[in-house]
């Protein structure tokens, strides 16, 4: 992924505000989207687009504080730059404690907004590389057996890795068994060591089951 395929989503209410902006981002080449509107900006938002999400705080319907997390509730993750000129401290705190990555004041100096915007940018690349990496893992750990899953969960239980008789020892099998089923997940999962595998297990998107 490259930033420069990011986009900025830019929400404000006020007319000259918007075009103001559109007119600052366009004359830096940064691509924008522009929405007058928390609804219409959710109505058209395509989230497999890169990108942040430049938004004004105080406007009618639906603020900026409601379509934050109205965003939440609908698990898209977006980097947020809050824009405002009746911005309190308690509001700050709740968009910044929400997730935002900015709560900048008006007015403000357009290079401040630029430089958040790019950090914004880095941080979307950033946070989808690793949303895909996790997938890419989930779907390795997917393909296991329910019996290769209890022998991968003791595999990385613990601080130090169990012999293949410990494990057959818990499970009740054979420790032939268990080393035919250690190589299937490492086959299965293209790990070349335990460490490896411990750590695609970590960064699941779904954990491994422990025992109950």
């Amino acid at each position: 992924m490259n930033v420069i395929n990011s986009t900025v989503f830019l929400v404000d209410d006020d007319a000259g505000v918007r075009s103001m902006l559109v007119a600052s981002l366009e004359h830096h080449e940064f691509p924008v989207q522009a929405y007058a509107s928390a609804e219409s900006f959710l109505d058209a938002y395509d989230p497999s687009q890169p990108g942040c999400l430049v938004l004004d705080l105080s406007m009618p319907d639906m603020n900026g504080l409601e379509l934050q997390q109205e965003l939440i509730l609908r698990k898209l993750n977006i980097p947020i730059i809050f824009i405002t000129g009746t911005a309190d401290i308690p509001q700050a705190v709740q968009a910044l404690k929400a997730g935002a990555v900015e709560f900048i004041e008006k007015p403000f100096r357009h290079e401040v907004l630029l430089r958040r915007i790019e950090d914004a940018f880095k941080l979307d690349i950033a946070m989808r590389e690793e949303q895909s990496e996790n997938i890419s893992i989930q779907l390795k750990l997917d393909r296991l057996t329910d019996r290769e899953t209890d022998v991968l969960r003791l595999l990385v239980s613990g601080t130090a890795s169990l012999s293949s008789k410990e494990i057959a020892r818990k499970l009740d099998i054979s420790h032939r068994t268990v080393d035919h089923h250690r190589a299937r997940i490492m086959e299965k999962t293209n790990s070349h060591s335990i460490t490896e595998l411990a750590r695609m297990v970590d960064k699941a998107v779904i954990r491994v089951p422990t025992s109950k």
